[in-house]
Formats: structure tokens, C-alpha cells, sequence
């Protein structure tokens, strides 16, 4: 989607109503502290929060990497969006009416976001209408299952929105097209609906099955999920991909989990709707379920944001079905765990029961999951007994494959303590008892396991540490903020340009004195009813006013006022090269400051004694390198010779 250039006026009202703890609150746990709120900081790694939110400032501003800006830069960075589509988002959250620009493309934008409305609308009706079958004669035996087999209460089918689809192959179609006239292709872009293969027509995707609404992380049903009550295949049954809904990157009941996981500060993760609704009704609320596909990176990143421990525990099924996705989600997520950013634990529940049944089927069953909850082991114990299952070790090939696949697991541990640890307690289940061959297995691991990670060699280092480029950033800093505040003082029709500018890019005034100097311009433009005046000698005067008793800058503000190095420059295009010059140079500057103090961080942390966070400021050292070589073929301020 190609997104038109948004009027200020839009730009405006969505920052007069965005609330920043509320948009930060959904990425980051935070506390109260003061005036602040704070928490650890979602854009790099740290043990100790620095990571602060300001309400009264509407502004957030991290003390250990230097990420700052308003409930707008935060979303563009954690999301890695656009600052149009940033905008757009919060436009419609706010309810706030669209304007933009280019009005031609307001129809076309109003356009795609009604779609989007009405797709919202179409499924939130859709499961009204399930949760009224449900209580209808016709839903008679999904309700029984869920209140005699399931044994739920009726708040908690009334909390979730348990609904039932009816048997007819065209109920909820005449329901929805003929009844509520909602077009076909809606109906069917929601996932509802399916077109006949042979003949014309359409039937309903969903027929005589028990109905579990799947909603995103505000609560607004987005997709759903259906249980056969027959013997009919599949099991269960989720929508199709829509615009609304990803697969990939949805969790089952996580709009009502995100508060309770925040507050235990940690998260289990079922495989199944009914695991996690029966968890829920007993109390234990921070739990969400995957929706039976690979449990992705991107679902655990989700969960990682509202748990300062980053404490998962996944429980599965104890079947050979359950041990094959826990399996694969270890798989999925293995870059995440080996390098200690979440700290998983697998429960495999006794006798093979899923937490619905185990619950369902013991007193005080609440207390007794807790329990196993606590006790239940680190993935890689996990892993190592599962390597165990079935084998004799006493076998030479058993012996060999439990080995192997040891050493396998070990290589992969970038911790050099972790490390350590692992060699010792496989050997001691290799050794079997044996105190005498203990030493020797302990020997045989090390030898077997490659070279760690965080070593490298001459030569792979040389092309790995890209040494910095030398740089005077404060001078090229203080010319490039210069010259932006002059031509926004000069030339008052560059203004909304440069004021523009700065916010798609996120950029800010670093130089204190420029950055006051900033504030007070936008202060003065707000109180003067037409500041584009032909002379330009109103907005000239109220700075002169206005900055007379700021006499930190004072010195600064007569330097700016007194401009007459480019005056010569009358023509638009060459002031545009100059501020889209200057905006380079204080994106490549600030690029350029994290960069080094990524490496400065990296340098004084032993990659043997804390590998996790050597291997954390190296990725971003480099990462920071690659976007400042992207910038090099632009035109820097550097480069441009704005006297000549």
C-alpha cells in the first residue's frame, strides 16, 4: 500500500490524543517511579531498566542506548514502520478523521481503511450470531459438551464467546449477504465463506462445530477457530489467512493473558483453545495458546514484551504429537534460547494428560499445575532426556546416537559456564554410576565439541571488526543543526518542509542549545496567526522577544538572526539539496554515536565470561556500520559546499 502524504492538521490531533504509556504499555512493562514511569528498555539488551516514559512529556528516552521521541518514533522503531503508516494507525485508534495532501488519494486511503472496518464488522457479527446459535435449540449439543464434558461455567463460555455454526451449508451465507446484504466478496475475503468448486454459489467455511472467537491483542475478533462435533476431519479448523488475520503471528487469548503475564511475569503457552480456556477459568491467567501451527519467533518476541524475567513455559502435550511441536518450536526459536534472551521450561504433564484434564481431575488442581509449573525443567534438560527415551546405553549404537546428539546441543551453547555445566552432567549420564569414568567422558565431550563461538580467528576477525570511521561528530553535528535552523528562520517557506522532514525521519535536535532553540521556534509559530507573512519580520521579532532572557543561547539566537551566508540561494531546489544534506548528516551523526558506543560496549565485556551480551553490542556495532554505509552514497552535508 503506496501511503499519501498526511496533512499536519492530522498529524497534529493524532499527537494531542496519543497516550504514550498507554503505546509503550503494550511493548514494555512498566513501573511507576516518580514522575516517570520506567522499564527495561525494548531496543537493546540490559539487565537494569533504563528504559524511561514520561506522561506529562508525552516522551520516552532510554539512558543506556539513547533512544528517544514521542509515542510516534517509538512505534515506527518497534514496529519498523513508516511514519504514514504509523500515523494511519494511531489516526484510526484514535478515531481521528483523515486528511491529507494529495486530496485524490483520500478517497483511495479511506477506501482501504473501510475495508478493513467493515472486515472487523462482518466478523464481530459473525460471532454474535455463533454465540446466539449456541444458546438456540440448534446449538443444544455444543453447549452440553462444553458445560458436561468440558465442565466450563457459563462466565467463562460468555468470557471467551463460545458460539456453535449450524449444520446447514448456507446459514451463516444468508445470514450475512441475503439477510444483512454485506457483499459476497467481503464475506468471503473475512474467511467465512467459500466459493463452490462445481456450479455457482458459495458455502460456509464453518458447519456444525463448537466456535472459539480469536482475537488480536486489543480484543476485536479477528479470525476463528472450530471444533467438530462429529467425527468429521479436520479436528479442529481455523479461518483462512485474511487481512486481518496471520497465523504466524497470532496467540490464542493473549488480550486476555498480557495483563496477568506482566503481573507473574511469566507466560505458559498450550497447544490447545480449550487448555487455555480451562487454565484461565482456574484461575491461571497468564497463559495464551499457539493456534496449531509452529510456535514462531515472532509469537515469542509478542510474549517476551510483557515479562522482565522473559520466563516461558511451554506445555504441550505429552503425546508423540506434543513432544514433535515442542520440538519444533525449540527449533523455531533457537537463536532466541541459545543465547539466553528467554528463559524456557518444558512441562510435560504425568500419564500423558493435557492441563484441561489434569486440572478437570484432581482437587485443588489450580495449586497442583502451579507446582509443576515450578518444577518443571530447563528446555535443554529436556532436550538431553528426551535423547534418552528408548535407549540402552549399556548398546554400543544407543550409547553412540545419545552422544552425538549430546555433543550436537553442547556446540551450540555460546555461554562458556553453560557450557561447563552441560559437559558435566551429560558425562555423569554417560558415565552411568561410575565414578571412574567420569574424568574420561568429560575429557571425550571437550574434545568432541568445536572451537566456541565467540573465538575467532585472525582472519575472520579482519573481516568481522570494521573499524569506525574517523569522524568529528560534533562539528559536522553543530554545521548540519546550524544550517537547518537558519533556513528555518530565513525562509519560511522551507518551514513545513523541514518540519516535516524531522518527523518522517524521527530525527531531533542533539545540540542542547539548538534543541531549545527548536522548541521555542515551534512555540512562537503556534501564537502568531500568519507567520508566512511576505517579510518575514513578525517571526523575526517575536524571537527577538521571545529568546531575549534565554541566555544560555543568546549568543546562538544572534548568530542565527544575523544570517546572510546563503541568502544568495533564492532558488528552491538548492535549499532542498541543502536540508536533505543536513537531515543526512545528523541521521549518519546519530547512527554514527550509537555505533561507537556499541563498540566501546562490546570492547569491555569478555566474550568468554558474558558471551550474551559480547554477541548483543557486536550485532549491533556491525548492524549500526551497515545502515551508515547505506547513507554513504546519498549526498552528505559533508560534502556540499553550501557557500560556493
Amino acid at each position: 500500500m503506496n501511503f499519501p502524504r498526511i496533512h499536519p492538521d492530522t498529524i497534529e490531533e493524532v499527537k494531542e490524543k496519543i497516550d504514550i504509556y498507554e503505546v509503550v504499555s503494550d511493548y514494555v512493562v512498566l513501573k511507576k517511579r516518580g514522575q516517570n514511569h520506567v522499564g527495561l528498555c525494548p531496543f537493546h539488551q540490559e539487565k537494569t531498566p533504563s528504559f524511561t516514559v514520561n506522561q506529562s512529556k508525552q516522551m520516552y528516552y532510554c539512558f543506556g542506548c539513547g533512544e528517544g521521541g514521542n509515542g510516534i518514533k517509538f512505534l515506527m522503531e518497534i514496529g519498523q514502520q513508516s511514519f504514514s503508516q504509523v500515523v494511519l494507525d494511531l489516526a484510526k485508534r484514535y478515531q481521528v478523521p483523515l486528511k491529507t495532501l494529495e486530496p485524490e488519494k483520500r478517497q483511495e486511503i479511506q477506501k482501504e481503511l473501510s475495508l478493513r472496518e467493515q472486515l472487523y464488522e462482518i466478523v464481530a457479527l459473525t460471532s454474535n450470531f455463533y454465540e446466539h446459535a449456541l444458546q438456540e435449540s440448534l446449538g443444544e449439543n455444543a453447549l452440553s459438551y462444553l458445560i458436561e464434558k468440558r465442565k466450563f461455567k457459563p462466565e467463562t463460555i460468555q468470557k471467551f464467546n463460545l458460539g456453535y455454526a449450524p449444520s446447514g451449508w448456507e446459514t451463516l451465507y444468508r445470514y450475512l449477504v441475503e439477510q444483512k446484504r454485506y457483499p459476497i466478496a467481503l464475506v468471503e475475503e473475512a474467511g467465512l465463506i467459500k466459493p463452490r468448486k462445481k456450479g455457482n454459489g458459495y458455502y460456509d467455511t464453518f458447519r456444525d462445530r463448537l466456535m472459539i472467537p480469536i482475537k488480536d491483542i486489543q480484543g476485536r475478533v479477528i479470525a476463528f477457530g472450530g471444533r467438530s462435533l462429529t467425527d468429521d476431519e479436520p479436528k479442529y479448523l481455523n479461518s483462512p489467512e485474511t487481512p486481518l488475520f496471520n497465523k504466524g503471528k497470532t496467540l490464542f487469548a493473549l488480550d486476555q493473558a498480557k495483563s496477568s503475564i506482566r503481573s507473574f511475569d511469566k507466560v505458559i503457552v498450550v497447544e490447545g483453545y480449550f487448555d487455555a480456556i480451562a487454565l484461565h477459568e482456574a484461575g491461571i491467567t497468564n497463559t495464551v495458546a499457539s493456534l496449531g501451527t509452529a510456535f514462531s519467533e515472532s509469537q515469542l518476541k509478542q510474549l517476551l514484551r510483557y515479562s522482565n524475567s522473559k520466563k516461558v513455559i511451554f506445555n504441550f502435550d505429552a503425546d508423540k504429537a506434543g513432544i514433535k511441536a515442542t520440538e519444533r518450536a525449540i527449533t523455531e526459536i533457537e537463536s532466541l534460547i541459545y543465547s539466553g534472551q528467554v528463559n524456557l521450561k518444558i512441562l510435560n504433564i504425568p500419564d500423558g494428560k493435557d492441563a484441561d484434564e489434569f486440572i478437570k481431575s484432581h482437587h485443588n488442581g489450580s495449586e497442583k499445575y502451579q507446582e509443576l509449573i515450578e518444577k518443571a525443567p530447563l528446555w535443554l534438560n529436556w532436550q538431553i532426556q528426551q535423547l534418552l527415551i528408548d535407549k540402552n546405553l549399556k548398546q554400543a549404537d544407543n550409547f553412540e546416537q545419545v552422544a552425538q546428539g549430546m555433543v550436537k546441543m553442547l556446540n551450540k551453547l555460546s555461554d562458556s559456564n553453560q557450557r561447563s555445566y552441560y559437559i558435566s552432567y551429560c558425562a555423569e549420564i554417560l558415565a552411568q554410576g561410575d565414578a571412574r569414568l567420569l574424568t574420561l567422558y568429560i575429557k571425550n565431550l571437550q574434545t568432541q565439541l568445536s572451537k566456541p563461538l565467540t573465538k575467532l580467528s585472525t582472519k575472520n576477525k579482519q573481516k568481522t571488526f570494521i573499524k569506525p570511521e574517523t569522524l568529528n561528530v560534533n562539528n559536522l553535528l553543530k554545521e548540519a543543526e546550524t544550517i537547518l535552523l537558519k533556513i528555518y528562520i530565513h525562509y519560511p517557506q522551507h518551514r513545513q518542509e523541514i518540519f516535516n522532514k524531522l518527523e518522517e525521519k524521527s530525527l531531533i535536535f542533539s545540540l542542547s542549545d539548538h534543541r531549545i532553540i527548536w522548541h521555542k521556534l515551534l512555540e512562537i509559530e503556534e501564537n502568531i496567526l500568519n507567520i508566512h507573512d511576505a517579510n518575514n519580520q513578525q517571526f523575526i521579532s517575536q524571537i527577538e522577544a521571545n529568546m531575549a532572557d534565554l541566555s544560555e543561547v543568546s549568543s546562538k539566537v544572534k548568530e542565527l538572526l544575523n544570517f546572510r551566508e546563503i541568502e544568495q540561494y533564492e532558488d528552491s531546489n538548492r535549499l532542498n539539496l541543502i536540508i536533505d544534506a543536513a537531515l543526512i548528516s545528523l541521521e549518519k551523526v546519530n547512527l554514527e554515536k550509537y555505533c561507537n558506543y556499541c563498540e566501546q560496549k562490546y570492547k569491555k565485556i569478555s566474550s568468554q565470561e558474558d558471551p550474551v551480551n559480547y554477541q548483543y553490542y557486536l550485532n549491533e556495532y556491525l548492524s549500526s556500520k551497515q545502515k551508515i554505509l547505506q547513507l554513504q552514497p546519498l549526498r552528505s552535508f559533508s560534502q556540499l559546499d553550501i557557500y560556493s
